[in-house]
């Protein structure tokens, strides 16, 4: 059976961009209208592996799809970094003055708030996919309205670009992680990166503790985020990914917090690959 890579999204998403840059041009995919349903598609062996965004550099961390690999005992074997272009396009023919709604991902629309701003007569609408929107527009010729989507997606469901690069940073970079059922077997030599989470007694300094031997242990904090406990009120889960440059260091810091924490969940271990221009 031919592998197939779930992605959240249709063909000429972000989403398909980085299935085709990480494993190749000829990528089959597997096209899910949300995150549970790209979950959904990896746990029923649908796919083999899934591409899923994690954080932008502008809209922050998608913590919800942390949630999601953890829950459903998933595992981060790689990444993988897209810059991200966001143009407004709809049919041919019209101007940004005909436009009355703007549909798009709610990440999209967040990335482009500050050029949407500027027309307070169109209205904000959050959609499921960006290239999905794009690809309606066209099939049921919708006047009036547009979409945010990547240039690929203009081309491939043939809309005009009415404005191009409207995203609010021009350096819009979205971190992906691929992910799959089963841990992979990284050697320790090429891993370098890993995600964690962990949970905490309620007490002062436990945390500040955690943060302590991570820096002891040479251990470069990216990104630390909270979560509520939903079952358990004022109890918190803790996120983390760490960077390094020797698994030793790494392997030191794990043994350590798995004492300290009352909860500890390695999610993956894995190579860094974030450019060095971010």
């Amino acid at each position: 059976m031919e592998a197939k890579i779930a992605i959240q999204g249709i063909i000429g998403s972000f989403h398909h961009q980085v299935a085709q840059e990480y494993y190749g041009q000829q990528v089959v995919v597997d096209e899910c209208m949300s995150f549970e349903e790209l979950v959904d598609s990896l746990l029923s062996g649908k796919s083999t592996q899934a591409v899923m965004a994690i954080e932008n550099s502008i809209a922050g961390p998608i913590i919800p799809n942390y949630a999601l690999i953890d829950k459903n005992k998933l595992h981060i074997i790689g990444e993988h970094y897209l810059s991200i272009h966001q143009n407004l396009m709809a049919l041919r023919g019209q101007k940004i003055e005909d436009i009355t709604e703007v549909y798009s991902h709610p990440m999209a629309l967040l990335q482009c708030m500050d050029f949407l701003k500027k027309y307070p007569h169109i209205k904000l609408v959050e959609d499921k996919d960006t290239a999905e929107t794009a690809r309606r527009i066209q099939e049921k010729q919708l006047t009036g309205i547009a979409a945010i989507a990547s240039k690929t997606a203009a081309e491939m469901y043939d809309l005009e670009i009415l404005a191009p690069e409207i995203q609010t940073i021009k350096n819009n970079m979205t971190r992906f992680v691929i992910i799959q059922k089963e841990n992979s077997f990284v050697s320790e030599e090429e891993i370098n990166r890993a995600s964690l989470k962990f949970e905490l007694d309620h007490k002062r300094g436990s945390l500040a503790a955690v943060l302590n031997v991570m820096s002891d242990c040479k251990m470069n904090l990216t990104k630390i985020q909270s979560l509520p406990k939903i079952e358990t009120p004022w109890k918190y889960s803790f996120f983390v990914d760490v960077t390094f440059e020797k698994y030793e260091d790494y392997a030191k810091a794990k043994s350590l917090l798995e004492i300290m924490a009352e909860y500890f969940k390695v999610l993956g271990e894995y190579t860094n690959t974030k450019p060095s221009l971010i």
